[in-house]
């Protein structure tokens, strides 16, 4: 007998004593278990607050740091300097820092950045308690903070593999776009409202200090062994692999060059930020923050409108209107004078 009101492909037939056929469509209930499946793994959770606290600290030093480097130049092409010293070495060395994730310990590849990061931020932080940083010490410590950030970057999120069960990756990775989002949100609003309230060495302290969350916690963890490959094809060789993967495949190469696109030309407007805080909209470091922060969340709400919607949607032509949409959102907000349509834009 045909059934016309019930779905096939979602239907069970189970064989009961009686020899007839039942039918039913299994109940798929909703659980908020789920939703945080990958905090339910311990490793996990030490990963993930750690790494809270730690990017609530990396924000704040980072909405801090620009606008430090332009309350002290003055000069809005000293901003897109240090930006050019921080982005290029991590853009050459990020090959290398993804063949160290698959060759080399996870863990012990990020003690080594998160312990040089925390480093580096407690130097910053003495030589701004001193008063004797000086416009070229920043430029040096953009370029290194992207060296580690080549090698931190890639192995953080191939930790992730080594922390939960293959089934619940794709929650763990989730809760991870989550966290990064949240502290993008919330923490250039805390870095400039303790900047306006106490200075910028008391940002690169605090950042200093959230590393230890990490540090701490990865020391907690007790892990797997994971087997890593030394041997095979040299690091230059791998890396020349995919430069060749990358050249030979369309879809890849051409998601990569609008990327790279957007990234030139669309992101120099955050790298400014902190001259249109004050050169623009009269503001200080709070205002600078603010203006992070609403970036931050912006990225929170489209996110979980995309995760709404991704099924109903084509990506290629959502790529496109993004393509379309940033430079007219770009010119409509250099136009603007005011902090409240500067925030919404």
């Amino acid at each position: 007998m045909k059934h016309n009101s019930v779905d096939d492909k979602n239907v069970v037939i189970i064989p009961p004593e009686d020899g007839s056929l039942k039918r039913f469509i299994p109940e798929k209930k909703f659980s908020i278990k789920n939703t945080f499946a990958g905090l339910s793994y311990p490793n996990y959770r030490l990963w993930f607050w750690g790494q809270m606290i730690s990017l609530f600290g990396s924000w704040m030093q980072s909405t801090a740091f620009a606008f430090f480097i332009f309350q002290l130049t003055k000069s809005p092409a000293y901003l897109g300097y240090v930006g050019f010293a921080s982005g290029v070495p991590a853009w050459i060395f990020s090959f290398y820092g993804g063949v160290a994730a698959d060759r080399f310990n996870r863990r012990n590849i990020l003690y080594a950045t998160q312990t040089a990061m925390m480093i580096m931020a407690f130097v910053l932080a003495i030589l701004t308690f001193l008063d004797v940083i000086k416009a070229w010490h920043l430029l040096i410590f953009a370029f290194f903070s992207g060296i580690a950030n080549a090698f931190d970057a890639p192995t953080r999120h191939a930790f992730v593999n080594e922390l939960v069960d293959k089934e619940d990756l794709v929650n763990a990775i989730a809760l991870n776009s989550t966290m990064f989002n949240t502290a993008t949100a919330v923490g250039p609003a805390l870095g400039g409202i303790t900047y306006a309230l106490f200075g910028p060495a008391w940002c690169f302290t605090i950042n200093g200090f959230t590393f230890l969350a990490v540090l701490f916690n990865l020391h907690k963890m007790k892990l797997r062994e994971v087997k890593h490959s030394h041997q095979g094809a040299s690091v230059f060789r791998e890396v020349a692999d995919a430069v060749n993967y990358i050249r030979t495949n369309n879809i890849i190469r051409g998601i990569l060059i609008i990327t790279a696109m957007l990234s030139m030309f669309g992101m120099g407007l955050v790298t400014l930020f902190p001259a249109w805080a004050v050169d623009i909209l009269h503001g200080d470091s709070t205002t600078n923050g603010f203006l992070q922060s609403a970036r931050g969340l912006g990225a929170v709400v489209f996110a979980l409108i995309i995760a709404t919607v991704n099924k109903y949607i084509d990506r290629g032509k959502y790529l496109m209107f993004s393509v379309v949409t940033l430079p007219i959102i770009i010119f409509l907000f250099s136009f603007n004078r005011s902090l409240l349509l500067s925030l919404i834009l």
